[in-house]
């Protein structure tokens, strides 16, 4: 479980709206990007093109995609909404 995003301070570095990037690592073969695909339309529609990297051994994959963030809070949020899925190991 990835523990929640508390007292950022992307409110001070960047001007909204912008695009973010979010890499989300997670285990590989469980449909790992439809589940973030479907979690950020959810949150913060969109035309996504994500690129995915599996590991070398093929066990884990990073997702890197941009998406069009309106806030401090809108990022927290999609940090913690991805976060909650359970495949997911890591988001940066």
């Amino acid at each position: 479980m990835v523990t929640p995003v508390k007292n950022t301070k992307f409110d001070e570095y960047l001007e909204f709206p912008c695009p973010f990037t979010f890499k989300v690592m997670g285990l590989a073969n469980v449909d790992l990007t439809d589940q973030i695909l479907t979690k950020m339309q959810a949150i913060a529609p969109g035309d996504y093109a994500p690129k995915v990297k599996p590991s070398s051994k093929g066990t884990y994959e990073s997702v890197t995609l941009v998406a069009t963030v309106t806030s401090k809070e809108h990022i927290e949020q999609i940090y913690t909404e991805l976060g909650s899925i359970e495949a997911v190991r890591y988001v940066l």
